[in-house]
């Protein structure tokens, strides 16, 4: 068991998804099957293979940021940046944005994403001018202008940690922090060390957490062509279909997910409610040749066994789990012998559902959208169904949740990521006690 042993609970979860904002709301819809994948509306997307996504609508980013930090940061970090005021609301934790003070030196902040860029339509505006009547770019007249011509910012805004410095900003968050770039891995990798910083003394709470703006054009185009996206557009809401017979692939979703971690007995004196404790994290990789994972899930069972042995707990003790669920053939094939044979006897019992049918694959929020998910399941007694899982692949035989939500009081639960190069984490939560 790394660090000191300090417990570390969840006091706090934001959460934006296409499912709505904040906990409540995105739970009531998970339990309740609900979908928020459609076709993709904010352009067109004709040109791409894969048309449908798990889009927010209506976000409105002024209710979290000052119009300077719109200025110099996209979509992505803007929804970081409002989950983690609603990870704070949510935790009842005083801050500097709500009244309160800085949130100090004793705070620490952990990021995962998978951003690559800040933002286009700025940029493709103004290098309008550069395009000569046959259409080709006039790169003399922009070595020329360039000054004029490129945002001053643009090179600031595709920082990839971006977000953490506008919400240590923002919150006053003066403590340890770390970005973490990757895909469904990031966020997962995040939480984990975000627990090790409290458990080990670094900080007493931490913002940790991952988000992605995954159906933006952009992620979409490098998306598109990896053979990791359904392209049954034709199916709609049913096209994302995790460990099912008739699975394609994945349908891309933006979001985050960001938790509050605190050590327990601050949290309790001060009369949090907790969620969850976080007791476990484990890292494996499958070292193979990316996109196609291992087939034996070797990355997902060392991940498993790690986050049981951090959390000392055993196989048969683990009464639920958020699978990665990324739809491809081989990718639920290898989680599912991953888990088998990780767990063993237990395999058979354990239950596993994925939430991704119903927000989308957050990419690098996704990880932490199932800590969140396991943190939910652990405090309100009920395991969240697999959406479109109608005719389960033998090659994935576990205890799959599917139909409808499933009514259960399970004392540990575990969070699966996985990377799209081998990476892979697990996430172990308890109900506490």
């Amino acid at each position: 068991m790394s660090g000191t042993g300090r417990q570390v609970v969840v006091s706090g979860i934001g959460l934006l998804t296409a499912l709505g904002e904040g906990p409540e709301a995105n739970w009531k819809a998970m339990v309740a099957g609900e979908c928020g994948i459609g076709p993709i509306r904010a352009y067109d997307p004709s040109p791409l293979q894969t048309r449908l996504g798990g889009e927010i609508p209506g976000f409105d980013a002024t209710r979290f940021a000052t119009r300077r930090q719109l200025r110099t940061i996209n979509r992505g970090d803007r929804l970081a940046l409002a989950a983690a005021r609603l990870a704070l609301d949510d935790a009842g934790l005083p801050h500097n944005q709500a009244g309160g003070d800085e949130l100090g030196h004793r705070a620490g902040l952990y990021l995962g994403g998978n951003k690559s860029i800040g933002r286009m339509d700025q940029l493709i505006e103004e290098l309008k001018v550069i395009r000569r009547p046959d259409g080709r770019a006039d790169l003399a007249h922009l070595g020329r202008h360039a000054d004029v011509i490129m945002p001053p910012l643009f090179f600031v805004e595709g920082l990839q940690p971006g977000a953490v410095f506008n919400i240590s900003q923002t919150y006053g968050i003066r403590g340890a922090s770390a970005f973490f770039a990757g895909g469904a891995d990031a966020g997962a990798t995040a939480i984990g060390r975000g627990m090790r910083a409290v458990r080990r003394g670094d900080a007493d709470v931490v913002i940790a957490g991952g988000y992605e703006d995954a159906t933006d054009w952009w992620a979409m185009t490098l998306l598109d062509r990896l053979g990791v996206l359904t392209t049954r557009n034709d199916r709609g809401q049913a096209a994302y279909r995790p460990f099912d017979r008739e699975r394609s692939g994945a349908v891309p979703g933006e979001g985050a997910a960001l938790l509050v971690l605190e050590e327990k007995q601050a949290a309790l004196r001060r009369g949090a409610r907790v969620y969850a404790e976080l007791t476990g994290y484990g890292a494996g990789h499958d070292c193979g040749t990316p996109p196609a994972p291992d087939a034996g899930g070797r990355g997902v069972s060392r991940a498993v066994r790690h986050a049981l042995r951090d959390a000392r707990l055993s196989a048969g003790d683990l009464g639920y789990i958020a699978a990665d669920g990324s739809g491809t053939r081989l990718g639920d094939a290898s989680e599912s012998a991953g888990l088998r044979t990780a767990l063993g006897t237990a395999a058979a019992s354990v239950p596993v559902s994925s939430v991704k049918p119903q927000t989308g694959h957050l990419v690098g929020g996704a990880g932490a959208l199932n800590a969140a998910v396991c943190a939910l399941a652990l405090h309100h007694g009920a395991l969240p169904a697999t959406l479109n899982l109608d005719d389960p692949d033998p090659a994935c035989a576990l205890d799959h949740v599917r139909g409808s939500a499933r009514e259960a009081g399970p004392a540990h639960a575990m969070a699966l990521a996985r990377g799209i190069e081998g990476q892979a984490v697990a996430l172990s939560l308890s109900r506490p006690a």
